[in-house]
């Protein structure tokens, strides 16, 4: 095996390996500790997008390595034709911070279904709907629930979609936070509403004051079940464990993944009630979904945020970085949005991109998420120290890419 030496080096292991969807990213990065990064090159950084919100502890997180290394040395996978004790703990768990939880009184209020990432939850998800009987489905312009050929037919963005149409039909896609034109469309045909309760892909962009609870009332008029797309917002990352729970509704479905796992690839599905008994017997399964070792690391994950009261440190750490982000008051940026650590900084011109690398060049990991949009995910144990670094050094990058440099 040959053993890469530098960033450059890894770049050109890369072209010659791996398929171009991704292009060949500019870092290798080769170690972590927390909320630091090492690139081949010895160089250090913040992440500040942790994995695109899959790290919820940061890196090397002691706890996710002890519960892994132990789950691995006593069994690392049997499938789902054995009960595995481990995924049934993480199962209770999950429903007990989503208030779901039966406390075995014989009356389930929710059932969790795992899989192992946001696209194949919300291939479930999408299944779960079609057991009502119904086929129609409501998602937004600008949404974006995955790759896969279900989930990318909810996907609100054509650049996604075109390439590889026809998609599953029955998909009516309206305006991300319009009440009208979601009320236009949802009628008696309508198996589902999907939506995210912040366009992640989109650029950060938090569903308006009352749109959620405004879809709950849609749904339940029409007797249509209403699907949240937590897979970016959930666990922790705005700061409560759901983002539904700040909304003060109760969704019929939640999808999860990304920090669920704490870095490992683990997805969820939390059918609500009735939604949770749809699916049957042979109708959808997966070999790894709750796979021993990744659950014991959710885990890990779960305990140490009720812990450590991390949610409470993500509510007021994330308002110290958007308060600390508009008090620069620099000419680009146009202004902040999101919700606890899942942070968009929106820009007056098109160069996210550059900003982005600039701030790479001082030592931080950004996400251009959208040309004039910087998205910041940050590991949820991030330090107001390092936040305090980042603001630091942000004012200087934004002057770089004003500038073109």
């Amino acid at each position: 095996m040959n053993e890469i030496r530098s960033n450059l080096d890894g770049q050109a292991h890369w072209r010659s390996a791996l398929m171009d969807n991704y292009g060949t990213p500019g870092l290798t990065l080769v170690r972590g500790e927390g909320a630091r990064v090492w690139d081949a090159d010895g160089r250090e950084y913040v992440d500040l997008l942790g994995g695109i919100a899959v790290n919820a502890l940061g890196h090397a997180h002691p706890e996710v390595v002890r519960a892994v290394t132990e789950q691995i040395a006593t069994m690392g996978h049997i499938s789902n034709l054995y009960i595995n004790p481990v995924a049934v703990e993480f199962a209770e768990a999950l429903l007990d911070v989503a208030g779901l939880a039966g406390h075995g009184d014989g009356e389930a209020k929710g059932r969790v279904l795992f899989v192992n990432s946001g696209a194949e939850a919300n291939e479930a998800a999408l299944k779960i709907t079609r057991r009502t009987g119904r086929t129609k489905v409501i998602a937004c312009e600008g949404a974006f629930h995955g790759r896969t050929m279900g989930a990318l037919a909810l996907t609100g963005q054509p650049s996604k979609r075109e390439p590889f149409e026809p998609l599953v039909p029955g998909v009516v896609h309206v305006p991300f936070g319009d009440v009208d034109a979601l009320s236009s469309v949802v009628d008696s045909d309508t198996a589902a509403v999907v939506l995210e309760p912040i366009l992640g892909e989109a650029g950060v962009i938090p569903a308006p004051d009352g749109y959620l609870q405004a879809a709950r009332e849609i749904t339940r008029r029409a007797g249509a079940m209403l699907v949240l797309d937590e897979v970016q917002t959930g666990f922790a990352r705005t700061g409560v464990w759901f983002a539904f729970q700040r909304a003060g509704i109760m969704p019929d479905v939640i999808t999860l993944a990304k920090g669920l796992g704490g870095g490992l690839p683990l997805g969820a599905v939390i059918g609500v009630g009735e939604a949770g008994d749809l699916l049957k017997p042979g109708q959808h399964g997966t070999t790894f979904g709750g796979n021993p070792v990744c659950c014991a690391a959710g885990l890990a994950v779960l305990r140490a945020i009720a812990r450590d009261n991390l949610n409470d440190h993500v509510a007021a750490l994330g308002k110290d970085i958007s308060n600390g982000v508009e008090e620069l008051r620099h000419p680009l940026v146009s202004g902040v949005r999101g919700a606890g650590l899942l942070i968009g900084i929106t820009l007056r011109e098109a160069v996210a991109p550059a900003v982005a690398k600039a701030v790479e060049r001082a030592g931080y990991l950004v996400n251009p998420v959208a040309p004039d949009a910087i998205r910041l995910a940050p590991p949820l144990i991030l330090t107001h120290e390092q936040a305090e670094g980042f603001l630091d050094a942000l004012p200087a990058a934004l002057d770089s890419a004003k500038k073109g440099e």
